[in-house]
């Protein structure tokens, strides 16, 4: 089984061939190509390669399938004894991406 630990964003994800996952916004059309080349971590047929911080000569192929939004998560804020009360939604844009390989 092979698998990789790539830093996207900020984020630390464990990704493997064949499988979609839903990131942070990517400016690109559905179709695209990207790559993804901070590759962490390594494990291919249990031979584990681990990187300083990133792996070299170690990138990951991903098709963008389409854009869509996330749950809407509510803001709500009271300040006691002022009768002062704040409420607000908000929805982060995601980019769905099907990881093709991992290419050495």
């Amino acid at each position: 089984m092979t698998y990789a630990v790539i830093d996207l964003g900020g984020n630390q994800i464990i990704i493997e061939p064949g499988k979609f996952y839903d990131i942070n916004y990517v400016s690109a059309e559905p179709g695209d190509i990207i790559r993804f080349n901070r590759v962490l971590f390594l494990n291919k047929d249990s031979n584990y390669s681990l990187g300083s911080p990133c792996l070299d000569n170690v990138s990951v192929k991903a098709t963008i399938l389409r854009h869509l939004s996330d749950n809407k998560i509510t803001v709500f804020k009271v300040k006691p004894k002022k009768n002062n009360r704040f409420k607000k939604g908000h929805r982060q844009k995601l980019t769905r991406v099907f990881i093709e390989d991992i290419l050495f």
